[in-house]
């Protein structure tokens, strides 16, 4: 599945509306000059609007991609992909990639 490469700037959200940001980028590769995501980091989520027990299962706070790239690495880990699987924690509903740099494709 090919798709655009994260990095730092990309805008992430969860599946409430939440801003979820990485938590370890790798600064030793970069694209349109801002480091690269590995499938290693966690990113944190803030700002999400699910509802907290007993009326709902929330908020987002934290939020892991699945999968990432099987051909482009950075530092032994593979690099996120825009289209990649995500789930946010505890609501395990998805994270969704909206806006990323569109220069460089990953398998």
């Amino acid at each position: 599945m090919p798709g655009f490469l994260l990095h730092v700037g990309a805008t992430v959200i969860c599946a409430h509306g939440g801003q979820a940001t990485p938590s370890a980028p790798f600064p030793r590769v970069s694209v349109s000059g801002q480091p690269v995501v590995t499938l290693g980091a966690p990113y944190v989520v803030a700002g999400c609007a699910m509802p907290p027990p007993p009326v709902g299962n929330g908020p987002c706070v934290s939020g892991q991609w699945l999968a990432g790239a099987t051909r482009v690495m950075a530092g032994g880990q593979p690099v996120l992909l825009q289209a990649a699987p995500s789930i946010c924690a505890p609501t395990a509903t998805p994270m969704t990639a909206l806006q990323t740099q569109t220069r460089v494709i990953g398998l």
